[in-house]
């Protein structure tokens, strides 16, 4: 670490520490991505898609955190690639779900292994233990209100 004063103060707020980590990741895993013509949040979508049977806009926009219209330009590239495709929701016709394509599943079996070289790499200095503990305590201030109180 540099011995620069404001470095310094800026390395004691851990506010900051998780955003660099997050410029970080997402600068890895986006380099990785590249090669198949996304980037981590169409990758995001991706995986989100993998765990339910379907979803609709507005959920995924919710679930993942995303401005709904970014939503939209994320599933038309999907889309594009045929990774996603909507579908008329059977209970409602006026909206539309969004499932994950075979080639869709087929992306996320062959990136898993590249996802999980980003993570080694970002957690190289910490131990099994050290990790477990992390992913826990990220998994902890990630819920859904976390942050409210």
């Amino acid at each position: 670490m540099s011995d620069a004063p404001w470095l310094r103060g800026l390395h004691t707020d851990t506010g900051y520490l998780l955003y660099r980590l997050g410029l970080r990741s997402g600068s890895l895993f986006n380099a990785g991505l590249e090669l198949h013509g996304l980037r981590l949040r169409h990758y995001s979508v991706l995986r989100y898609l993998a765990t339910v049977e379907g979803a609709r806009q507005r959920e995924l926009a919710e679930r993942l955190g995303y401005d709904p219209s970014a939503i939209v330009s994320l599933l038309d590239d999907l889309e594009r690639l045929r990774l996603a495709e909507r579908k008329p929701d059977p209970n409602d016709r006026r909206n539309r779900i969004v499932v994950l394509t075979e080639a869709g599943r087929a992306l996320l079996r062959d990136t898993v292994h590249d996802a999980a070289r980003v993570t080694d790499r970002l957690l190289a200095s910490l131990s099994a233990e050290e990790r477990d503990t992390l992913h826990a305590l990220l998994l902890r201030i990630a819920e859904p209100g976390a942050d409210e109180g």
